[in-house]
């Protein structure tokens, strides 16, 4: 599957990190797969540690409420609150790392999924960004290299039924 530019020509189906800046990420990619099987992956706990290398993003998915990621041990590695919702094409929520105490005193960052039908797949948006200038966010410089492995496995767990092992 293509996709075409501004200028016409064919850009490549796949996953790539198109931004890095200090403080904001952006990760795209295409999953040939429906609206409703993406939103189900993202927002089903039991579904999200299929793909997220064990690690299951618990919310009820509503304005306001809160979510977590917890790790295979039980830990809490990151959580926040819903900031809006749009089914099946967007989720923002805002996130704190709750287990590295340099990255949980960033503060809050903000994580928006934005998914777009485009023929027979699905293009994902991840931006992950923190309102801070004063620092180099270490939060968005580890995402930035986490989103890529999570939004690969979640290609290949709706793609092909299996997720990515653990990297």
């Amino acid at each position: 599957m293509t996709a075409s530019n501004k200028i016409g020509m064919a850009k490549p189906k796949g996953l790539r990190l198109m931004a890095e800046r200090k403080n904001q990420c952006v990760y795209e990619g295409f999953v040939q797969t429906t609206p409703d099987k993406i939103w189900s992956a993202l927002t089903t706990p039991d579904v999200t540690k299929e793909y997220w290398f064990g690690y299951q993003l618990e919310a009820v998915w509503t304005v306001g409420s809160a979510w977590r990621l917890t790790a295979p041990d039980g830990k809490v590695h990151a959580a926040g609150q819903i900031v809006e919702i749009d089914r099946p094409r967007r989720i923002v929520i805002s996130w704190r790392d709750e287990i590295r105490p340099e990255l949980t005193a960033e503060g809050y960052s903000k994580c928006t999924i934005h998914l777009e039908p485009h023929d027979q797949a699905i293009h994902v948006t991840v931006t992950h960004a923190i309102d801070r200038n004063d620092i180099d966010s270490k939060l968005i410089a580890l995402v930035a290299t986490s989103w890529p492995k999570v939004v690969s496995s979640l290609k290949s767990f709706l793609e092909t039924g299996g997720a990515k092992p653990r990297p």
